[in-house]
């Protein structure tokens, strides 16, 4: 028999990293030209998770917002929270005000964080009972600096903090099952879908991607998606649980990106299609370091991985959800080249399964909806409705239809149902016809994906004026968007006609729809993507 205190780590993933190799490189910073051992690294934890402890009476369990951008600050709140029980709920810095209120609401926040470009938005979401803290000197009152809150010197392996104290933190008692991330997802419905990801989840994630991309002890991955999507967090979990080196690119641009991989010796880097394809328009080559490139977040066409043969690139293209904590299958790049379209097999400890309308398996090479089980499966949301629809007896259903051949490989067909995928956001059609539906000039509307070589996808909208106006002008549906809608969710094709149209049964005819758009549309700019 195991003994117990070989099942499961008692503490923190960082600190017993930090235990096993504290020399080690953890984390570069590009934008300040600062990197960190896992020792310098695990300072910096103990001491935001000692600010954390005196701001929010309820620590462990409690409920930690964050409204950060891809940052070092960011990684350091993930694993101060680990340390404390407590759980992290990133916050989209890109939405507006009013699309992140709601959000704020249902999470039942103890505290939010920001930062100095987004502290006047977080006053706007929680109530003065909420403590606003800020990883950078704010500027917003009501708003306080996590680096000027501190506890009792005592005995520490940390960093000094700013006043010269050590501080002491305890890690809070591991437990696989404990919801370490509350992550929002696009759904369907209408209303986004707050996922449940356990530390028994990341673990388990990390671990199936190393059986399929590999670990090297000199790897660098660098992270240049948003940290508040899993595709951006997941790296720094990973490395950290590997030993290995995140190097953090705060913003991506295809000429910076490239030269930040030839500066650090990249050796791999989490991409969405939109991304690898300018970088390869701006004359990119890869290093001769650069192992994997892990392509996800949207279809990449066969043209793209074509392109990334051709110039070298060892392209990884991977299917993967938030719900499954980041990838569920993933192609190598013989794979993709031999078998076009395809998005790979299972990774290890992961089942997929296609099934038909009662659940039951399909013959290969059939179509069927995907179910995924295994350790990396969202044990739910935060919603038990929600779970309960989400889930059959053979794991989660996940909307996708696809089929696969007879060595397990898989082919998506479609994504969820109607969502739109661009740039690697997702988009739910029932959020922006929401928002058209509040103009005064505006009856109905139909939101559907368009074919973009930029986005892969962009939003496009069909608008029917409310009855008695005799014209509506598409500049004014879009400025009203400007003010209601993050820039991914904004349509950049606005098509007005007098009815939508629709099937036998009355629904929306997408289909025709997006024909429609293509014969009335008119192409509209938008102050941001």
């Amino acid at each position: 028999m195991t003994p117990a205190h070989l099942e499961w780590p008692t503490r923190d993933l960082l600190a017993h990293r930090a235990a096993a190799t504290p020399q080690r490189r953890a984390l570069i910073d590009i934008e300040t030209d600062t990197a960190w051992t896992f020792a310098e690294f695990t300072g910096r934890v103990d001491r935001t998770a000692a600010a954390l402890e005196t701001a929010v009476d309820r620590v462990p369990d409690s409920h930690i917002g964050v409204l950060v951008d891809t940052r070092p600050a960011f990684a350091t709140l993930f694993f101060a929270a680990m340390r404390r029980g407590a759980t992290l709920a990133p916050l989209n810095v890109r939405e507006t005000a009013s699309e992140l209120a709601a959000k704020a609401d249902r999470l039942d926040l103890d505290a939010l964080v920001c930062e100095r470009e987004t502290a006047s938005t977080a006053s706007e979401l929680v109530d003065d009972s909420t403590p606003i803290l800020s990883v950078d000197d704010p500027t917003t009152e009501g708003v306080t600096a996590l680096s000027t809150l501190h506890t009792d010197p005592g005995e520490t392996t940390g960093e000094p903090t700013a006043d010269g104290k050590q501080v002491e933190i305890q890690s809070a008692e591991l437990d696989r099952d404990h919801t370490q991330l509350l992550m929002f997802t696009s759904g369907t419905s209408g209303e986004p879908k707050i996922v449940r990801l356990t530390v028994g989840n990341l673990v388990a994630s990390a671990t199936a991607s190393a059986f399929r991309l590999g670990v090297d002890p000199d790897d660098r991955w660098l992270c240049c998606l948003p940290m508040y999507h899993m595709g951006g967090i997941a790296p720094v979990i990973r490395s950290t649980l590997y030993g290995t080196t995140a190097v953090v690119q705060r913003t991506f641009d295809d000429r910076a990106t490239a030269r930040a991989m030839d500066e650090f010796e990249i050796t791999g880097v989490s991409l969405v299609p939109t991304m690898g394809k300018r970088l390869l328009d701006a004359g990119w080559e890869p290093p001769e370091s650069l192992r994997f490139v892990l392509l996800g977040g949207a279809p990449a066409s066969t043209e793209l991985i074509e392109r990334c043969r051709e110039a070298g690139v060892p392209v990884y293209p991977t299917y993967g959800m938030t719900e499954t904590a980041s990838q569920i299958t993933t192609a190598t790049p013989a794979e993709a080249t031999a078998h076009e379209g395809t998005v790979g097999q299972p990774l290890v400890v992961t089942d997929v399964a296609v099934v038909d309308e009662t659940v039951d398996p399909v013959p290969t090479g059939e179509p069927g909806e995907l179910v995924v089980s295994g350790p990396t499966v969202t044990p739910g949301y935060l919603d038990e409705e929600r779970t309960a629809d989400a889930f059959c007896d053979r794991g989660l259903r996940t909307g996708d239809v696809g089929y696969r051949d007879e060595e397990g490989r898989l082919w998506i067909l479609n994504r969820r149902s109607d969502r739109i995928v661009t740039g690697g956001e997702n988009v739910d059609p029932g959020e922006v016809i929401e928002a058209l539906r509040s103009h005064p000039k505006i009856e109905a509307a139909a939101v559907v994906g368009l074919e973009d070589e930029e986005w892969g996808e962009r939003v496009g909208a069909l608008v029917v004026p409310a009855e008695g106006i005799a014209s509506l002008a598409v500049e004014s549906v879009r400025k009203h968007c400007d003010d209601r809608l993050a820039g991914f969710k904004r349509p950049k094709t606005i098509g007005v006609v007098a009815e939508l149209p629709r099937t036998h049964s009355g629904t929306v005819d997408r289909d025709a729809a997006r024909d429609r758009l293509r014969e009335v549309g008119v192409d509209v700019t938008s102050s941001s993507w």
